[in-house]
């Protein structure tokens, strides 16, 4: 899997789009974890992508990492 790559070779704008989008924001945001997880093998990795898959659908957590990605350039705690 690699969807991180793939989410992280995309414009800024594209990936903020990608994340604000209600039910796609989540998915996105669930799969480009769980790639990033696969690839790192990090407990913090695991432990986000639990949560993200079990509250993102509440949306804060996309909005949160659409500003983490245009301020930083990465997810919330992405490993």
């Amino acid at each position: 899997m690699n969807i991180d790559t793939w989410f992280h070779s995309q414009s800024k704008l594209i990936q903020i789009i990608l994340l604000i989008i209600p039910f796609v924001g989540w998915i996105v945001d669930v799969l480009v974890r769980l790639s990033a997880y696969l690839k790192n093998k990090s407990t913090v990795g695991l432990i986000m992508t639990i949560v993200v898959l079990v509250f993102g659908f509440s949306w804060i957590l996309t909005i949160l990492d659409a500003v983490w990605i245009a301020l930083y350039n990465k997810l919330l705690l992405e490993e």
